[in-house]
């Protein structure tokens, strides 16, 4: 499934991850969410609740990566990596992959409005 995440008349589109956690996501859409700056690294949200936790977690980060943070029910834009580039357990759940537009989130500032929906 792809989406368009969309911050003020800019947008992005993403792929969503064939995989239980996605797909629960993908049943939140269409979804506004309030987004914040983390370590100039990623850009994450909190979701209005928990996701199913049945996919695999990874622990290293990819720039364009969505994925899903438990502990916080967050949904994380990974816009840029670091040296370090290790996400601490439980990991990151993949959610999906940014296709184009990743400055349009990354630009997005440290508090914004992100819009999430279908396309196709």
């Amino acid at each position: 499934m792809r989406v368009r995440l969309t911050v003020g008349d800019e947008s992005a589109t993403a792929t969503l991850a064939d995989n239980p956690t996605a797909r629960d996501f993908a049943s939140l859409l269409p979804l506004t969410l309030t987004m914040h700056d983390l370590f100039g690294l990623e850009k994450p949200g909190t979701l209005p609740r928990a996701l199913d936790e049945g996919s695999e977690a990874v622990f290293t980060y990819e720039v364009g990566q969505l994925g899903y943070w438990s502990p916080g029910q967050a949904l994380a834009v990974v816009y840029a990596v670091d040296g370090e580039g290790s996400i601490p357990s439980p990991g990151l759940i993949p959610l999906g992959t940014v296709d184009a537009g990743l400055e349009t989130i990354a630009d997005g500032g440290d508090s914004f409005q992100l819009r999430i929906e279908q396309i196709d």
